[in-house]
């Protein structure tokens, strides 16, 4: 009797395990068809040929569900746009300073309520309240009265040298590209705008009216003062830590902060528009926009970022995660916002991580040549992250850009099973 009791076990096991082994293999046929099906959608969408290249990526806390790219990375020299093509992703960047700010603050090497005074050697206070101190958390909220001026445009980007420019667009309107001769240190770039001796310091427009901490007002040189603090708290410059505690352990290996760190054979082109690329270039204000990453390894980093909100994070511990993704700002903070844009991404704001009023967390990038989202769901817990290599200038391209976004969300939701 136990002989056959034990075999009606085994059975019963065998069945289970091939009815679990086949629902498996249904399941990953059926997430494989919804790749294919969305590979050709996007296929489709870029034949509308308004942009040369793009990549895409969808996430979820386990990892990534897809990542592809699509188009031209160098349109001249048909070189495809793949999951692994690399370009600097914008002010996405960010996100980076608000982890590593958050990771200092873990090693004990500065206090969000900290005074920035308290880390520069240089005096950097609002003219019209020179009394009220500037903290960290003001910088990594915008809430610092520090404004980007005509002088931050004009200077901060610097075209790499040794490129044969004769048939790149150099004059881009929007950001001033100058000549790799006029680089010069962040910090020094720094306290020529932030500081009264300063050749770009404006007293009348560097600064909002308001004190500290009263107003948002989105700012890349407070962003990149930031970074600053972070080297000088730590003793270890902004590039080198975040490879240490960001890049490396989450094995985003193509990933860096300059053209010197990457493999260039794999770096996009950036364009003017359809025909005209642009010079490579660099920003002395680097933290603030110039990580150079593909799809690939920025899907990886949303991921950890979900695991981060959901307390299963890697780079940070519980308590710190909790920082970087609390909302600090309230209604009063603002002049006005956007409440209908599900991806404005200045609604509210964590350290460094934009908020927006529809309940997606994460960022937007725009600089000559790039245009990028990356947000997730915090109810669904799934991300998505979408970069392209050409200017969106005229009225058609921003709608293909959302049509690409629309059609990764719808996918999530099939391959998020």
């Amino acid at each position: 009797m136990k002989k056959i009791i034990l075999l009606i076990i085994g059975v019963i096991i065998c069945i289970s395990c091939n009815q679990k082994k086949q629902h498996t293999n249904e399941l990953l046929d059926s997430m494989q068809i919804a790749r294919d099906s969305l590979t050709n959608e996007l296929e489709n969408i870029y034949t509308q040929g308004l942009t040369n290249g793009f990549g895409v990526a969808i996430v979820n806390e386990k990892g990534t569900l897809y990542s592809n790219g699509f188009g031209w990375a160098d349109k001249a020299n048909h070189i495809a746009y793949t999951e692994n093509t690399i370009q600097h992703i914008a002010s996405i960047s960010k996100t980076l300073i608000g982890l590593a700010l958050m990771k200092a603050h873990e090693l004990g090497k500065l206090n969000l309520d900290d005074p920035i005074e308290k880390y520069l050697l240089f005096d950097v206070s609002n003219p019209n309240h020179p009394n009220e101190k500037i903290t960290l958390q003001q910088l990594a909220t915008h809430t610092s009265t520090i404004v980007d001026t005509k002088h931050y445009m004009e200077n901060a980007w610097i075209i790499t040298p040794d490129q044969d420019l004769s048939k790149v667009y150099e004059n881009y309107p929007y950001q001033r590209l100058n000549p790799s001769t006029s680089e010069i240190p962040m910090e020094n770039f720094l306290k020529e705008i932030l500081t009264v001796e300063g050749k770009y310091y404006d007293k009348e427009n560097g600064f909002l009216k308001h004190k500290p901490g009263e107003k948002f007002e989105y700012s890349n040189i407070g962003a990149t003062l930031t970074a600053l603090i972070i080297e000088k708290s730590t003793g270890i410059s902004f590039n080198e830590f975040t490879k240490k505690y960001i890049l490396q352990p989450l094995k985003m290996d193509s990933s860096g902060w300059s053209l010197e760190e990457v493999d260039i054979s794999k770096h996009s082109r950036l364009y003017y528009d359809l025909n005209i690329p642009l010079p490579f270039y660099t920003a002395i204000t680097y933290p603030d926009g110039m990580l150079i990453a593909s799809s690939n390894n920025m899907a990886k980093y949303l991921t950890e970022l979900i695991k981060g909100y959901t307390g299963n994070g890697t780079l940070l511990n519980k308590k710190n995660y909790e920082q970087l993704f609390t909302q600090y700002l309230s209604e009063e903070n603002f002049d006005k916002r956007n409440k209908q844009n599900p991806y404005n991404d200045e609604y509210n704001t964590g350290i460094f991580m934009g908020f927006s009023a529809k309940g997606y967390i994460g960022h937007t990038g725009g600089d000559a040549g790039v245009v990028s989202f990356m947000f997730f769901d915090k109810e669904t817990k799934t991300g998505r992250y979408l970069i392209r290599n050409t200017n969106s200038d005229d009225e058609k391209g921003p709608d293909q850009f959302y049509d690409i976004w629309k059609k990764l969300g719808e996918y999530t939701t099939k391959l998020n099973q």
